[in-house]
């Protein structure tokens, strides 16, 4: 296994890691969360410079690297919504959910085909926005350690703005695939 497919199966690994210390380990578990979300976010830029660089771009690395990306933000959206972080409704995870399986399923499809679907432009962009909103969700939670949750000001604010630009452009990523993919859409 290469270096950037061991990167990516690092940041499925880190996830359930996250997911314990935001949910269970208090103030420190906050702190500790974010360090570690940090690094599987690093880890999802790093296995693809790796991989092109290196001529290393497998199959398994255009399966498996927008897969982990998923589960790290379904992940921490989940955490999320059982720690009732403002902005950060069910219907926000729901259309993050609809979106993914919308593009795995065309992801599947294309595999009977031979094809492999990769990550594009608006792909790309989309997750930065939803781990930029993560982190940003993550410091607005340390921020708001020991405070009223509504008197959150500036930090629940920027929260509130990352949370639209990352459904809109979930929204909109979700378009582009089903569109520049529609043909895999024709049923014979």
């Amino acid at each position: 296994m290469n270096l950037p497919n061991k990167l990516t199966l690092l940041r499925v690994i880190l996830i359930p890691l996250f997911m314990i210390l935001f949910l269970s380990c208090g103030t420190v578990g906050l702190y500790l969360a974010l360090v570690t979300f940090i690094l599987a976010a690093v880890t999802d830029f790093f296995d693809g410079q790796i991989a092109r660089r290196t001529n290393s771009v497998t199959t398994f690395g255009k399966l498996m690297d927008p897969m982990a990306d998923k589960l790290l933000t379904l992940g921490a959206l989940v955490c999320f919504l059982a720690a009732d972080v403002p902005y950060i409704n069910a219907w926000v995870l729901i259309i993050i959910i609809a979106r993914e399986l919308i593009v795995t399923g065309m992801r599947m499809l294309a595999l009977e085909q031979n094809r492999v679907i990769s990550a594009s432009f608006f792909g790309k962009l989309k997750t930065v926005s939803q781990f930029a909103m993560i982190i940003v969700v993550l410091i607005n939670q340390i921020v708001m350690v020991g405070k009223d949750p509504l008197q959150g000001g500036f930090g629940n604010f920027l929260v509130m703005i990352l949370v639209i630009i990352s459904v809109v452009l979930t929204v909109l990523s979700g378009i582009d695939y089903v569109y520049k993919n529609r043909e895999l859409l024709t049923f014979k």
